[in-house]
């Protein structure tokens, strides 16, 4: 890890990012290490809980504070369902407001200092995509049985461009996890590089580490901006995926 000359100072930005074991495991030769990535996981399911239930154990008639932001979170997944899949998509608000909060949660528990941005790490926003992509496929098939492969040929195309184009298709289907989980995965490690490198300079500067220093600020300012435009991504996009599941739309 790169250190300063000066007063030993880490100022790796990628050391933030490292995975450690809390709890060794192993089952049938597969490390299940209980990690720091497990743990701000753990974290956010835990508080996601609490939010959701104990703002709305008391519930009245005029709304306090917590229970007014439970409502409105949950209103502005709901109009996110109805809008971009429409009523009958409103079957699946559970797993996308899930989807929504878990990933908001965890970018922005990733904004507290000495913390871990478990959204920060591609095996994590993968391995949530391809669930995504599995479901919704399935979702898909379930729905309308073969026929979901008319999916990939668009209407009204010519016979002689129809196999380089449903090729295409297909590739851009398969890519979605990809583009999914890179979107989110690449914003939030960015974002916390840029962070952790301008961080540096503070200390490096001294007294003359002000201008990095207003910088930085600016910068967790765009950051938390950013954690939660990236969580709004995210399940904006797996209500597309879903529309496109449920009513084949091109």
């Amino acid at each position: 890890m790169a250190e300063s000359n000066a007063g030993g100072v880490g100022i790796d930005p990628m050391h933030q990012f490292e995975i450690r074991r809390y709890v060794e495991l192993d089952f049938l030769g597969v490390d299940v290490s209980f990690t720091n990535s497990s743990l701000w996981m753990v974290i956010a399911v835990a508080l996601i809980t609490a939010f959701t239930t104990l703002s709305m154990s008391g519930r009245a008639l005029v709304p306090g504070r917590w229970q007014s932001a439970a409502e409105m979170t949950y209103e502005f997944v709901a109009s996110m369902v109805r809008d971009n899949v429409g009523t009958d998509g409103m079957r699946y608000f559970p797993f996308i407001f899930t989807t929504f909060m878990f990933v908001l949660f965890c970018n922005m528990l990733g904004m507290i200092p000495y913390s871990f941005t478990v959204t920060s790490h591609i095996i994590v926003t993968f391995a949530m995509a391809v669930l995504i992509f599995l479901g919704v496929t399935i979702i898909g098939f379930i729905t309308h049985g073969l026929g979901f492969f008319k999916f990939f040929v668009p209407p009204g195309i010519p016979a002689v461009l129809l196999p380089l184009l449903v090729v295409i298709e297909i590739i851009s289907y398969l890519t979605r996890p990809i583009s999914l989980s890179v979107r989110l995965f690449a914003n939030m490690l960015a974002g916390h590089t840029m962070l952790k490198v301008f961080a540096g300079f503070v200390v490096l500067m001294g007294i003359w580490g002000v201008l990095p220093l207003v910088f930085m600020v600016a910068l967790t300012g765009l950051e938390i901006l950013i954690a939660f435009l990236q969580a709004y991504v995210f399940a904006i996009l797996t209500c597309i995926y879903l529309n496109d599941a449920l009513h084949m739309h091109h």
